[in-house]
Protein backbone atom coordinates (compact mmCIF):
# COMPACT_ATOMS: atom_id res chain seq x y z
CA UNK A 1 0.00 0.00 0.00
CA UNK A 2 1.41 3.54 -0.72
CA UNK A 3 0.37 6.94 0.97
CA UNK A 4 -1.52 8.37 -2.31
CA UNK A 5 -3.97 5.24 -1.95
CA UNK A 6 -5.54 7.10 1.00
CA UNK A 7 -8.39 10.18 -0.18
CA UNK A 8 -5.83 12.76 1.24
CA UNK A 9 -5.73 16.55 0.11
CA UNK A 10 -3.39 17.44 -2.26
CA UNK A 11 -1.38 19.64 -0.03
CA UNK A 12 -1.58 16.99 2.76
CA UNK A 13 -0.12 14.44 0.00
CA UNK A 14 2.12 16.98 -0.83
CA UNK A 15 3.80 17.03 3.09
CA UNK A 16 4.02 13.17 3.43
CA UNK A 17 6.19 12.95 -0.15
CA UNK A 18 8.75 16.43 1.11
CA UNK A 19 8.77 14.17 4.44
CA UNK A 20 10.07 10.80 1.84
CA UNK A 21 7.61 8.60 3.22
CA UNK A 22 5.69 6.33 0.32
CA UNK A 23 4.12 3.92 2.20
CA UNK A 24 2.23 3.16 5.51
CA UNK A 25 3.22 1.39 8.53
CA UNK A 26 0.98 -1.63 10.15
CA UNK A 27 -0.36 0.97 12.31
CA UNK A 28 -1.03 3.79 9.86
CA UNK A 29 -2.54 1.84 7.27
CA UNK A 30 -5.42 0.48 9.92
CA UNK A 31 -6.31 3.85 11.97
CA UNK A 32 -5.60 6.56 8.81
CA UNK A 33 -8.83 5.29 7.22
CA UNK A 34 -10.94 4.81 10.28
CA UNK A 35 -9.38 8.12 11.70
CA UNK A 36 -10.64 9.97 8.67
CA UNK A 37 -14.23 8.49 8.83
CA UNK A 38 -14.46 10.35 12.09
CA UNK A 39 -14.84 7.46 14.25
CA UNK A 40 -13.13 7.25 17.64
CA UNK A 41 -10.06 4.60 17.40
CA UNK A 42 -8.50 3.00 20.13
CA UNK A 43 -5.00 2.57 19.04
CA UNK A 44 -2.56 0.06 20.84
CA UNK A 45 1.42 0.05 19.28
CA UNK A 46 4.72 0.11 20.99
CA UNK A 47 7.05 2.66 20.60
CA UNK A 48 8.87 2.92 16.60
CA UNK A 49 5.60 2.00 14.49
CA UNK A 50 4.37 5.64 13.49
CA UNK A 51 1.48 6.38 15.37
CA UNK A 52 1.89 9.46 15.57
CA UNK A 53 1.21 9.91 11.71
CA UNK A 54 -2.17 7.55 12.31
CA UNK A 55 -3.43 10.79 13.84
CA UNK A 56 -1.53 13.67 12.30
CA UNK A 57 -2.58 12.92 8.81
CA UNK A 58 -6.50 12.75 9.70
CA UNK A 59 -6.53 15.34 12.10
CA UNK A 60 -4.87 17.59 9.73
CA UNK A 61 -7.55 16.48 6.72
CA UNK A 62 -10.49 17.31 9.11
CA UNK A 63 -8.77 20.78 9.28
CA UNK A 64 -9.35 21.45 6.30
CA UNK A 65 -12.39 22.29 5.95
CA UNK A 66 -14.63 24.48 8.80
CA UNK A 67 -12.93 27.26 10.53
CA UNK A 68 -9.55 28.90 11.13
CA UNK A 69 -7.86 30.30 14.20
CA UNK A 70 -9.57 28.38 16.70
CA UNK A 71 -8.42 24.68 18.25
CA UNK A 72 -10.22 22.34 16.82
CA UNK A 73 -7.40 19.93 17.16
CA UNK A 74 -5.71 19.04 20.91
CA UNK A 75 -2.96 16.37 21.62
CA UNK A 76 -2.38 15.87 25.00
CA UNK A 77 1.08 14.22 26.07
CA UNK A 78 2.82 12.66 28.74
CA UNK A 79 6.05 14.63 28.27
CA UNK A 80 6.99 18.27 26.73
CA UNK A 81 9.88 15.94 24.58
CA UNK A 82 6.79 13.90 23.24
CA UNK A 83 4.72 17.60 22.76
CA UNK A 84 7.47 18.53 21.04
CA UNK A 85 8.17 15.54 18.65
CA UNK A 86 4.35 15.88 17.72
CA UNK A 87 4.42 19.37 17.17
CA UNK A 88 7.17 19.04 14.47
CA UNK A 89 4.93 16.20 13.29
CA UNK A 90 2.17 18.58 12.48
CA UNK A 91 4.46 21.72 11.22
CA UNK A 92 6.06 18.87 8.73
CA UNK A 93 3.14 17.17 7.44
CA UNK A 94 1.04 20.53 7.28
CA UNK A 95 3.59 22.63 5.81
CA UNK A 96 1.60 23.05 2.94
CA UNK A 97 -2.37 23.29 4.39
CA UNK A 98 -1.18 26.63 6.02
CA UNK A 99 -2.86 25.23 9.50
CA UNK A 100 -0.87 26.83 12.63
CA UNK A 101 0.15 24.93 15.57
CA UNK A 102 1.28 25.08 19.22
CA UNK A 103 3.25 23.11 21.90
CA UNK A 104 2.08 24.09 25.29
CA UNK A 105 3.81 22.70 28.14
CA UNK A 106 5.54 23.72 31.67
CA UNK A 107 9.35 24.95 32.74
CA UNK A 108 8.70 27.39 30.19
CA UNK A 109 7.55 31.29 29.97
CA UNK A 110 3.79 31.29 29.17
CA UNK A 111 3.68 34.45 27.70
CA UNK A 112 5.19 32.97 24.33
CA UNK A 113 2.89 30.08 24.64
CA UNK A 114 -0.45 32.53 24.67
CA UNK A 115 0.98 34.68 22.35
CA UNK A 116 0.35 32.09 19.32
CA UNK A 117 -2.91 31.16 21.09
CA UNK A 118 -4.44 34.70 20.40
CA UNK A 119 -2.62 34.87 17.11
CA UNK A 120 -5.17 31.61 16.14
CA UNK A 121 -3.99 27.99 15.90
CA UNK A 122 -5.94 25.36 14.81
CA UNK A 123 -3.86 22.46 16.65
CA UNK A 124 -2.57 22.49 20.24
CA UNK A 125 -0.41 20.32 21.33
CA UNK A 126 -0.30 19.90 25.27
CA UNK A 127 0.66 18.68 28.44
CA UNK A 128 -2.11 18.14 30.86
CA UNK A 129 -1.17 20.69 33.63
CA UNK A 130 0.01 24.06 31.67
CA UNK A 131 -2.93 23.51 29.02
CA UNK A 132 -5.29 23.52 32.47
CA UNK A 133 -3.51 26.29 33.75
CA UNK A 134 -4.19 28.32 30.64
CA UNK A 135 -7.91 27.34 30.00
CA UNK A 136 -8.65 28.50 34.11
CA UNK A 137 -7.24 31.62 33.13
CA UNK A 138 -9.35 31.74 30.13
CA UNK A 139 -5.98 32.26 27.72
CA UNK A 140 -7.16 29.13 25.43
CA UNK A 141 -10.76 28.31 24.61
CA UNK A 142 -11.15 24.84 24.03
CA UNK A 143 -14.81 25.29 23.17
CA UNK A 144 -14.53 24.06 19.47
CA UNK A 145 -12.19 21.63 19.84
CA UNK A 146 -13.34 18.58 17.54
CA UNK A 147 -10.84 16.06 17.75
CA UNK A 148 -9.01 15.20 21.19
CA UNK A 149 -6.15 12.71 21.27
CA UNK A 150 -4.31 11.38 23.92
CA UNK A 151 -1.05 10.23 23.61
CA UNK A 152 0.68 7.84 25.50
CA UNK A 153 -2.14 6.97 27.78
CA UNK A 154 -0.40 4.47 30.02
CA UNK A 155 2.46 6.81 30.64
CA UNK A 156 -0.27 10.00 31.30
CA UNK A 157 -1.93 7.30 33.82
CA UNK A 158 1.48 6.17 35.30
CA UNK A 159 2.59 10.07 35.93
CA UNK A 160 -0.32 10.94 37.53
CA UNK A 161 -2.14 13.27 34.94
CA UNK A 162 -5.51 11.74 34.93
CA UNK A 163 -7.65 14.32 37.28
CA UNK A 164 -6.35 16.83 34.92
CA UNK A 165 -7.03 14.66 31.60
CA UNK A 166 -10.65 14.70 33.32
CA UNK A 167 -11.04 18.27 33.90
CA UNK A 168 -9.72 19.11 30.72
CA UNK A 169 -12.48 17.17 28.55
CA UNK A 170 -15.57 19.15 30.71
CA UNK A 171 -14.45 21.93 28.78
CA UNK A 172 -14.36 20.11 25.47
CA UNK A 173 -17.68 19.84 23.32
CA UNK A 174 -19.67 16.69 24.56
CA UNK A 175 -19.31 15.80 20.77
CA UNK A 176 -16.23 15.28 18.70
CA UNK A 177 -13.96 12.64 17.57
CA UNK A 178 -11.44 10.65 20.12
CA UNK A 179 -8.79 8.96 19.74
CA UNK A 180 -6.46 7.31 22.59
CA UNK A 181 -3.28 5.66 21.95
CA UNK A 182 -1.36 3.53 24.29
CA UNK A 183 1.73 1.23 23.83
CA UNK A 184 0.01 -1.42 26.94
CA UNK A 185 -3.32 -1.84 28.36
CA UNK A 186 -3.72 -1.79 31.64
CA UNK A 187 -7.12 -2.10 33.13
CA UNK A 188 -7.42 1.92 34.01
CA UNK A 189 -6.80 2.15 30.35
CA UNK A 190 -9.36 0.05 29.31
CA UNK A 191 -11.31 1.86 31.80
CA UNK A 192 -11.06 5.02 30.10
CA UNK A 193 -10.94 3.42 26.78
CA UNK A 194 -14.48 2.57 27.91
CA UNK A 195 -15.54 5.98 29.16
CA UNK A 196 -14.52 8.30 26.46
CA UNK A 197 -14.75 5.95 23.06
CA UNK A 198 -18.00 5.42 21.31
CA UNK A 199 -18.16 2.50 19.19
CA UNK A 200 -14.47 2.81 18.59
CA UNK A 201 -12.05 1.06 16.05
CA UNK A 202 -9.68 -0.60 17.17
CA UNK A 203 -6.31 -0.79 15.71
CA UNK A 204 -3.68 -2.92 16.98
CA UNK A 205 -0.03 -3.94 16.18
CA UNK A 206 1.68 -6.68 18.27
CA UNK A 207 1.85 -3.75 21.10
CA UNK A 208 3.37 -6.31 23.79
CA UNK A 209 6.06 -8.17 21.46
CA UNK A 210 9.50 -6.71 20.52
CA UNK A 211 10.27 -5.63 16.87
CA UNK A 212 11.71 -8.36 15.26
CA UNK A 213 14.45 -6.66 13.66
CA UNK A 214 15.80 -6.05 17.24
CA UNK A 215 18.42 -8.84 18.73
CA UNK A 216 17.85 -9.02 22.54
CA UNK A 217 20.58 -10.36 25.03
CA UNK A 218 20.80 -10.78 28.14
CA UNK A 219 24.33 -10.29 30.73
CA UNK A 220 23.75 -11.25 34.30
CA UNK A 221 25.09 -9.58 37.20
CA UNK A 222 27.34 -11.30 39.04
CA UNK A 223 30.67 -10.24 41.26
CA UNK A 224 31.67 -7.24 38.46
CA UNK A 225 30.21 -3.45 39.08
CA UNK A 226 27.79 -2.66 36.11
CA UNK A 227 29.38 0.53 35.21
CA UNK A 228 32.48 -1.51 34.28
CA UNK A 229 30.49 -4.08 32.65
CA UNK A 230 28.79 -1.00 30.44
CA UNK A 231 32.25 0.14 29.65
CA UNK A 232 33.05 -2.82 27.90
CA UNK A 233 30.31 -3.73 25.74
CA UNK A 234 30.12 0.15 24.73
CA UNK A 235 33.39 -0.85 23.71
CA UNK A 236 32.37 -3.57 21.60
CA UNK A 237 29.57 -1.44 20.17
CA UNK A 238 31.00 1.56 19.09
CA UNK A 239 29.42 2.49 16.03
CA UNK A 240 25.70 4.21 15.85
CA UNK A 241 23.86 6.00 18.77
CA UNK A 242 22.94 4.48 21.61
CA UNK A 243 20.52 5.05 24.62
CA UNK A 244 21.11 3.72 28.25
CA UNK A 245 18.72 3.15 30.60
CA UNK A 246 18.51 3.82 34.54
CA UNK A 247 16.32 3.98 37.14
CA UNK A 248 16.95 6.95 39.07
CA UNK A 249 17.98 10.56 37.76
CA UNK A 250 21.08 10.52 40.08
CA UNK A 251 22.14 7.15 38.36
CA UNK A 252 21.60 8.72 35.09
CA UNK A 253 23.91 11.61 35.74
CA UNK A 254 26.65 9.11 37.54
CA UNK A 255 26.89 7.05 34.59
CA UNK A 256 27.19 9.69 32.41
CA UNK A 257 29.65 11.38 33.86
CA UNK A 258 31.70 7.94 34.46
CA UNK A 259 31.29 7.29 30.82
CA UNK A 260 32.75 10.48 29.91
CA UNK A 261 35.53 9.82 31.71
CA UNK A 262 36.19 6.68 29.96
CA UNK A 263 36.44 8.71 26.75
CA UNK A 264 33.04 8.52 25.61
CA UNK A 265 30.88 11.05 23.88
CA UNK A 266 28.02 11.01 26.80
CA UNK A 267 25.49 13.32 28.41
CA UNK A 268 22.56 12.16 30.63
CA UNK A 269 19.06 13.31 29.92
CA UNK A 270 16.84 13.68 33.32
CA UNK A 271 13.82 15.41 35.05
CA UNK A 272 16.17 18.08 37.15
CA UNK A 273 16.92 19.75 33.95
CA UNK A 274 15.57 22.88 32.37
CA UNK A 275 13.34 22.56 29.62
CA UNK A 276 16.35 24.69 27.72
CA UNK A 277 18.99 22.24 28.73
CA UNK A 278 17.01 19.41 28.20
CA UNK A 279 15.88 20.44 24.59
CA UNK A 280 19.44 21.45 23.94
CA UNK A 281 20.96 17.75 24.79
CA UNK A 282 18.28 16.41 22.45
CA UNK A 283 19.39 18.57 19.81
CA UNK A 284 23.27 17.50 20.32
CA UNK A 285 22.19 13.95 20.25
CA UNK A 286 20.03 14.36 16.81
CA UNK A 287 22.63 16.11 14.82
CA UNK A 288 25.71 13.70 16.80
CA UNK A 289 27.67 15.71 19.04
CA UNK A 290 27.29 12.55 21.31
CA UNK A 291 25.98 9.65 20.55
CA UNK A 292 25.35 7.85 23.85
CA UNK A 293 22.69 9.09 25.74
CA UNK A 294 21.50 7.94 29.56
CA UNK A 295 18.06 8.28 30.47
CA UNK A 296 15.48 7.50 33.10
CA UNK A 297 12.03 6.28 31.58
CA UNK A 298 9.96 9.43 31.89
CA UNK A 299 12.80 11.41 30.16
CA UNK A 300 13.05 9.37 27.16
CA UNK A 301 9.68 9.87 26.56
CA UNK A 302 8.97 11.68 23.20
CA UNK A 303 12.80 10.45 22.41
CA UNK A 304 12.43 9.82 18.30
CA UNK A 305 15.89 9.44 16.97
CA UNK A 306 16.81 8.06 13.76
CA UNK A 307 19.77 5.61 14.09
CA UNK A 308 19.86 4.45 17.51
CA UNK A 309 21.33 0.95 16.90
CA UNK A 310 21.62 0.12 20.73
CA UNK A 311 19.32 0.26 23.84
CA UNK A 312 21.38 -0.70 27.38
CA UNK A 313 18.91 -1.24 30.32
CA UNK A 314 21.76 -0.57 32.93
CA UNK A 315 18.95 -1.20 34.99
CA UNK A 316 15.79 -3.52 34.74
CA UNK A 317 11.98 -1.42 34.55
CA UNK A 318 9.37 -2.23 36.87
CA UNK A 319 7.37 -4.56 34.02
CA UNK A 320 7.66 -6.55 31.32
CA UNK A 321 5.53 -4.06 29.03
CA UNK A 322 7.73 -1.09 29.90
CA UNK A 323 10.85 -3.31 29.07
CA UNK A 324 9.05 -3.91 25.07
CA UNK A 325 8.91 -0.22 25.07
CA UNK A 326 12.79 0.48 25.90
CA UNK A 327 14.09 -1.53 23.52
CA UNK A 328 11.45 -0.17 20.58
CA UNK A 329 13.24 2.68 20.86
CA UNK A 330 15.97 0.88 18.44
CA UNK A 331 15.08 -1.45 15.58
CA UNK A 332 13.25 1.77 13.97
CA UNK A 333 11.54 2.29 10.32
CA UNK A 334 13.08 -1.64 8.81
CA UNK A 335 16.15 -0.84 10.26
CA UNK A 336 18.03 -3.49 12.77
CA UNK A 337 18.73 -3.05 16.23
CA UNK A 338 20.09 -4.54 19.09
CA UNK A 339 18.79 -4.52 23.11
CA UNK A 340 21.34 -5.57 26.07
CA UNK A 341 19.79 -6.39 29.39
CA UNK A 342 22.03 -6.19 33.20
CA UNK A 343 20.01 -8.92 35.42
CA UNK A 344 20.51 -9.16 38.14
CA UNK A 345 19.45 -12.07 40.37
CA UNK A 346 16.25 -10.02 41.45
CA UNK A 347 15.25 -9.23 38.04
CA UNK A 348 14.93 -13.12 36.85
CA UNK A 349 11.00 -13.02 37.81
CA UNK A 350 10.43 -10.36 35.60
CA UNK A 351 12.56 -12.09 32.72
CA UNK A 352 10.51 -14.65 32.68
CA UNK A 353 7.88 -12.05 32.56
CA UNK A 354 9.15 -10.75 29.50
CA UNK A 355 9.95 -14.64 28.19
CA UNK A 356 6.43 -15.39 28.53
CA UNK A 357 5.29 -12.16 27.25
CA UNK A 358 7.62 -13.11 23.93
CA UNK A 359 7.04 -16.34 24.00
CA UNK A 360 10.90 -17.11 23.90
CA UNK A 361 14.01 -17.01 26.06
CA UNK A 362 16.23 -14.72 25.68
CA UNK A 363 20.08 -14.80 24.61
CA UNK A 364 22.11 -15.08 28.10
CA UNK A 365 25.99 -13.56 27.18
CA UNK A 366 29.15 -12.48 29.37
CA UNK A 367 31.32 -10.01 28.98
Amino acid sequence: MNFTDFELDHRIQAGIKACGYKNPTAIQEQAIPVGLQGRDVMGLAQTGTGKTAAFVVPALQRLLQGKRGKPRVLVLSPTRELAEQTHEFFTALGRKTGLRCVSVYGGVSRSGQVQKIRSGVEIVVACPGRLLDLARDRAVNLSQVETLILDESDRMLDMGFMPDIRSIMKMLPPKRQNMLFSATMPADIRTLADEILDDPARVQVNHERALDSISQCLYPVKRRPKAEMLIELLREKQDGATLVFTRTKHMATRIAKRLSQAGFRARDLQGNMSQNNRQRVMKDFKRGSFNILVATDIASRGIDVAGIGHVVNFDMPDTAESYTHRIGRTGRADSCGDASTFVEPKDFGLIRAIERLQSQKLQRKSI
